[in-house]
């Protein structure tokens, strides 16, 4: 993570770390650096497919939004368990504008006898711990005994 105050400069991380007896720290500074400034430059747009057929392979996929751009990546989301399709996918492209034109394009098309749901990605919500169980799952006082 790019940080404003750099953590990693402090002399008390030095001290601390290999870097300080390192023979070229300069070098752990610039590969951060570098880091940095990519990983704002590389912003994707994350587009969410919804409604897609359980038989939709990624190549559809990928040669149906690679009519208005370039497709970075493309990942149908299968069931942990079975393996099996859930019915959306999200697709990557690097080029804000493309991927604006293929939401608006593709929203509402028809695939596979299904219409497709296309819109950005939302970020992924923290969600709450989940289950029963004794103790720390919220599980109440229960007495084990």
């Amino acid at each position: 993570m790019c940080y404003s105050k750099d953590v990693f400069a402090s002399p008390a991380y030095r001290a601390r770390s290999h870097i300080a007896r390192s023979k070229i720290p300069f070098l752990f500074d610039l590969a951060r650096l570098l880091l940095c400034k990519f990983r704002k430059k590389l912003k994707l747009k994350n587009i969410f497919v919804g409604n897609l057929s359980f038989g939709t392979t990624e190549d559809t996929v990928r040669s149906l939004f690679e009519a208005y751009g370039s497709v970075d990546r493309v990942n149908i989301v299968t069931d942990r368990d079975t393996g099996r399709a859930r019915g959306f996918a999200f697709v990557e492209m690097s080029v804000d504008a493309e991927g604006n034109a293929a939401i608006k394009g593709l929203n509402g098309k028809d695939l596979d006898g299904r219409t497709l749901n296309v819109n950005e990605a939302r970020p992924k919500t923290e969600r709450a711990s989940g289950g029963g169980g004794y103790r720390g799952n919220g599980g109440g006082s229960r007495s084990r005994w």
